[in-house]
């Protein structure tokens, strides 16, 4: 019995006697484990720090070169100019003079339209006025302008005609051809300069987008080279391309409208001229009339018709 109770204490204490150092053991992983678990947490926390200081960095630096980039550039008219390329520099002086060249020629040409017209005008109703040629040439003794070249061309034609035998008929075609090129000469003088209006409205865009064509392509070389696609970077120098289309159409388009208006006042002007030949023609004829030696007074005329019109009408009755 006593040996029984010896062995029973052997098996106790070898199986009791590990216990604390398997606890111990434990205690110590455990104790590991959590410094591991503070120095990984340490980590990420320094690590999250890190990529939001270089975040804030980052975007600090972008903004630093925006400011940069937009306090660098003048972005008024004047000054886009003076920092464009030379090739977008020639193209904007060379639409800014087209556009005070549009001006010039409408300046010239209205107060020369108003002018010449008014003469014209003036002239048109002294010869409706009048019931010779020679009467016409008494009353125009005192007035100017150019209209007046075709009552000086019917009495250069009629002097030289003067000098032998005529025909009314052949008078009369000689005086209207001399008077449709006096006609033709006067209107190709009131389209003079008109056709520098055509050509700025038609050319200046494109003059102004291959300035703004040039700006851009400078500004992508320069995208290249500085290998940012920054918008704060890119913008000052697309703005300075886009000037040069501006100026195109600012110069393109009142030459465009002026020259329409030019048009219509033209075509006014040749419709006074037309009507003053017909009046010089007139007058000629009635003196040509007047002196024919088959002519008869108009009453006569006017009552002959009258006693070949009664029978007609009452053979219709």
């Amino acid at each position: 019995m006593k040996i029984w109770t010896v062995i029973l204490l052997c098996l106790l204490g070898s199986t009791l006697g590990p216990l604390p150092a398997l606890a111990q053991e434990n205690n110590s992983n455990s104790s590991e484990q959590s410094n591991t678990e503070i120095v990984l947490e340490g980590d990420v926390e320094t690590s999250v720090g890190l990529q939001e200081n270089q975040d804030n960095s980052t975007s600090t630096a972008t903004s630093n070169i925006g400011d940069t980039a937009f306090s660098a550039h003048d972005l008024s008219p004047m000054g886009m100019y003076h920092a464009a390329d030379i090739v977008v520099k020639s193209v904007m002086i060379g639409l800014l003079l087209a556009s005070v060249l549009t001006w010039a020629i409408w300046l010239f040409k209205t107060v020369q339209l108003v002018i010449t017209r008014r003469k014209a005008k003036q002239l048109l109703a002294t010869l409706i006025q009048s019931k010779t040629f020679a009467n016409a040439e008494s009353k125009l003794s005192g007035q100017t302008g150019g209209a007046l070249l075709l009552v000086e061309a019917s009495r250069h034609e009629l002097n030289l005609s003067s000098g032998g035998p005529v025909l009314d008929d052949g008078l009369k075609e000689r005086v209207l051809a001399r008077l449709e090129r006096v006609q033709a000469s006067l209107a190709t003088d009131m389209n003079r300069g008109t056709g520098i209006l055509a050509t700025i409205g038609s050319v200046a865009p494109f003059v102004g987008l291959f300035g703004t064509v040039w700006g851009i392509m400078n500004s992508f070389i320069g995208i290249a080279k500085t290998q940012t696609t920054n918008l704060a970077v890119v913008a000052p120098g697309i703005a300075e391309a886009l000037l040069a289309t501006a100026i195109g159409l600012v110069a393109a388009i009142p030459a465009v409208v002026i020259y329409n208006y030019f048009s219509r006042a033209i075509g006014n002007y040749r419709a006074v001229l037309a009507d003053n030949v017909t009046a010089l023609m007139v007058l000629i004829s009635r003196d040509l009339d007047r002196h024919h030696p088959n002519a008869r007074p108009l009453a006569e005329l006017v009552s002959a018709n009258k006693k070949r019109a009664v029978p007609q009408v009452q053979g219709v009755n």
